[in-house]
């Protein structure tokens, strides 16, 4: 189990770094993470859903992810409640204080969940949640020390030198857990150093003999392009000045699935920023409004900060405009929710497509296939593109008599909604397609005059590629026979 001082400390990261040495090696190798607390999730094959991060785990292992990786995801609908989804399917939203309430039902699902998976796999790599030293929520606990004791797992306990303070980091923590928990503690390790590692060769002998456990190594950050786990990525804050194609992306409290950009941000040629005020969104060659968990909060928010007048005068201009799940609810002429989903209530669209959207308690949850149908626009050689992604909401969306959809999915059913060089459709994933992509980004590119780098970039290939310079780098910094003596003795 990879459990950390505190959250971001890197275990997510490494955990993947794991699979894919583990890989490597020859071993059969999944994640597991009991419960996950993330805005970005994925739907399996079968139709269940579990946090992004897993996904990404279990793309480095080289297998598919299956819902049992992650059987708690909480993705939090406002400051004090969460949709809670159980073994890939939502229970209902749930207040912080009745979830706690609730943990000691919730744990036989998380133990049932991972000696199943256990029983598929040679390794399972766990990954803890925040620090194992958050004593006031150890009661219960199913997610760090709890976990470990479950799955008879030894821990490796990350620390986060970028931060500062990695003594007081590894050793309070140790020194604050229980005897029975710091004792399945059998290494640490150092996580994103930077700088010359051989100066932090003493700090490696005064861990060992502070914390009385070997240091399985020190790890630099590593240049790597592996989706982030959440919407605190600093990705938010990116801009490529430079690039052939200026696409924004609408900033939204609470944006989800913002890896439906990541094949964007990877292509070359294509600078993918995230824009929060009017002043930052300025005058992209698209504009993009993402998934989100709460699109009447979210919207009202673009109304007051001025974005969606910002959004309006680019879509009368011409400009592209495509949005995605709430994104496209928010294109369309009002969102309904008389069945309290968001909270309740009923509020005017922007108005730019021809539909209207009403919650209701049933959410879809699907990975689907499907084809671009007709399309108009500045976007017209989307015309008969392959699509693959998966719907994930809880609105369903209505056309009006008269407009265009979009997409048509493999059962036959319509998709989305067109008019002029405004889009919209429920379709995560749709940049993931190489056709998709390609039609999208040559039309835009063709459309200002300007010619994009590679047009034959392979975003799969790209990623395995990650994947590998990734466990490449942790192989090379981490004591690989000390991680392997550590797996066959076991706690």
């Amino acid at each position: 189990m990879v459990q950390g001082t505190m959250s971001n400390a890197g275990k997510s990261i490494l955990t993947a770094a794991l699979c894919r040495i583990f890989r490597q090696d020859g071993l059969r190798a999944a994640p597991f993470k009991s419960q996950n607390m993330a805005l970005n999730s994925f739907i399996t094959r079968d139709g269940l859903e579990m946090g992004r991060a897993q996904v990404v785990q279990a793309e480095a292992a080289g297998i598919e992810p299956d819902a049992r990786m992650n059987p708690i995801l909480l993705k939090p609908t406002h400051n004090q409640g969460s949709q809670v989804i159980v073994n890939g399917a939502p229970i209902g939203t749930i207040s912080a204080r009745n979830y706690f309430a609730m943990k000691r039902e919730l744990r036989p699902k998380v133990q049932e969940a991972y000696d199943s998976l256990a029983a598929d796999y040679d390794v399972v790599v766990i990954e803890g949640a925040g620090s194992p030293a958050e004593l006031n929520l150890n009661a219960d606990d199913f997610v760090n020390m709890g976990m470990a004791r479950m799955a008879g797992a030894p821990v490796l306990l990350v620390g986060d030198i970028d931060r500062g303070g990695i003594f007081p980091q590894l050793y309070g923590t140790i020194k604050l857990l229980p005897p029975r928990d710091a004792s399945r503690i059998k290494a640490t390790i150092v996580n994103k150093f930077r700088g010359d590692i051989t100066l932090f060769d003493d700090g490696v002998k005064i861990l060992e003999e502070i914390c009385g456990a070997p240091c399985a190594g020190v790890v630099p950050y590593l240049d790597v392009d592996i989706e982030d786990e959440d919407s605190l990525s600093t990705r938010l804050a990116r801009r490529d000045r430079n690039a052939a194609l200026d696409i924004a992306v609408v900033g939204m409290p609470h944006i989800s699935n913002f890896t439906d950009f990541t094949a964007l941000e990877a292509t070359p040629g294509v600078g993918l920023r995230y824009a929060g005020s009017a002043e930052d969104l300025g005058s992209p060659d698209m504009v993009i409004l993402p998934g989100t968990k709460s699109t009447i909060a979210d919207l009202l928010r673009l109304r007051e900060c001025g974005l969606e007048a910002a959004v309006k005068r680019l879509a009368a201009r011409g400009v592209a405009i495509l949005g995605l799940c709430g994104g496209y609810q928010m294109l369309g002429e009002s969102v309904t929710d008389s069945e309290g989903m968001e909270g309740g209530g009923s509020v005017a669209g922007m108005g730019l497509l021809p539909v209207t959207t009403r919650f209701s308690a049933e959410k879809r949850r699907a990975r689907v296939t499907a084809s671009a149908l007709s399309v108009g626009g500045i976007l017209a050689p989307l015309t008969g593109a392959k699509l693959e992604g998966y719907e994930i909401h809880m609105g369903v969306t209505e056309r009006a008599p008269d407009a265009q959809p979009l997409i048509q999915l493999a059962d036959g059913a319509l998709d989305g909604c067109q008019s002029g060089n405004v889009y919209g459709t429920y379709l995560h994933g749709f940049f993931d397609s190489a056709a998709c992509r390609d039609a999208a980004l040559g039309a835009l590119a063709r459309s200002k005059g300007v010619t994009l780098a590679d047009r034959a970039f392979d975003y799969a290939r790209y990623k395995q590629r990650q994947f590998d310079i990734l466990a490449q780098g942790v192989r090379e910094r981490l004591n690989m026979p000390l991680i392997y003596n550590i797996l066959e003795r076991g706690a």
